[in-house]
């Protein structure tokens, strides 16, 4: 069992660490919110007073984070953890943020004997609490070798994507191809129900037939139709609308740099922009459905 430091214990971070303790390992646990540091501490975690004084010790640190900013603060300059972990120490950010950002992050881990991949995930809240998340992972081979053992107690699809940053652009990817799939979806329930249909009966069709998709399989966007989302209460809790948005402004931002073109992702950000711009920024992004069907 392996010393971890994780810092960062919001809906997603908080699950993740859970199953580290459940999984055995020695887990020291940070996060501005005392609520979160305490339900963890309550499930055997340690804790500790700064993020620096948490990962003292620690054979691998762990970061779940809101955006790069808050990854460059935990990491870098000189009161950074870089700069204080000892060599050899495994890092695992799995945040999502800008490819270009994690590879900075990754070649000053790199300058100073640190292991250090970008593994952002996917699989949601729902996949955060039952251990179940996919992580996408950037790295050297051997550092994702190391890190597998670990991220294996928190989720169960694993891959490496390639070099440095490879795990965000693959994440970006899918969040794009996500955000666009709950719109559509949210779009043809709008359309069904304007029609009479019933929206339960609606979704079991669509999941039949060629336009079945997570949203509709795992995360029915519409109110009732499923229990456990978070359409089915208020939309709170889960993926945040203003974290779906930032995911697809780095999408857009890397299309720009890379000259490719995305039109529906385009689309999708300018959505999911306008639902936020009318204060639905921390509901869940399956929110999307009020765009069609306004409460």
């Amino acid at each position: 069992m392996a010393k971890i430091t994780f810092i960062g214990l919001g809906n997603m971070g908080g699950p993740m660490a859970s199953n580290l303790v459940k999984a055995g390992h020695d887990v020291t646990v940070f996060d501005l919110s005392k609520a979160a540091v305490e339900a963890l501490v309550g499930e055997g975690a340690k804790t500790a007073d700064t993020a620096e004084a948490a990962a003292q010790g620690a054979e691998c640190v762990i970061t779940m984070l809101p955006a790069g900013k808050h990854v460059e603060a935990v990491y870098l300059g000189d009161d950074g953890l870089l700069a204080k972990l000892p060599e050899g120490t495994l890092v695992i950010d799995s945040s999502t943020i800008a490819p270009e950002t994690a590879r900075g992050v990754a070649e000053v881990a790199t300058d100073k004997g640190l292991d250090f991949i970008d593994a952002p995930v996917s699989g949601g809240v729902g996949g955060a609490k039952a251990g179940t998340l996919t992580f996408i992972c950037g790295g050297e081979e051997s550092t994702f070798n190391r890190a597998k053992p670990i991220l294996e107690a928190m989720g169960k699809n694993i891959f490496h994507a390639g070099p440095h940053g490879s795990g965000q652009v693959a994440k970006i990817c899918n969040n794009m191809l996500l955000a666009i799939l709950m719109a559509g979806t949210s779009e043809a329930l709008a359309l069904g129900v304007r029609n009479g249909l019933d929206p339960a009966v609606l979704s079991e069709i669509m999941k039949q037939s060629s336009g079945g998709n997570w949203a509709l399989n795992v995360y029915n966007p519409w109110p009732g139709v499923m229990e456990g989302v978070p359409a089915s209460r208020d939309y709170q809790g889960g993926f945040l609308v203003n974290l779906m948005t930032k995911d697809l402004g780095l999408a857009f931002d890397n299309a720009v740099k890379n000259q490719a073109s995305i039109p529906m992702g385009a689309l999708a950000r300018n959505l999911f922009q306008l639902h936020a711009g009318q204060g639905n920024g921390e509901l869940d992004f399956s929110s999307i459905q009020r765009l069609y069907k306004p409460e």
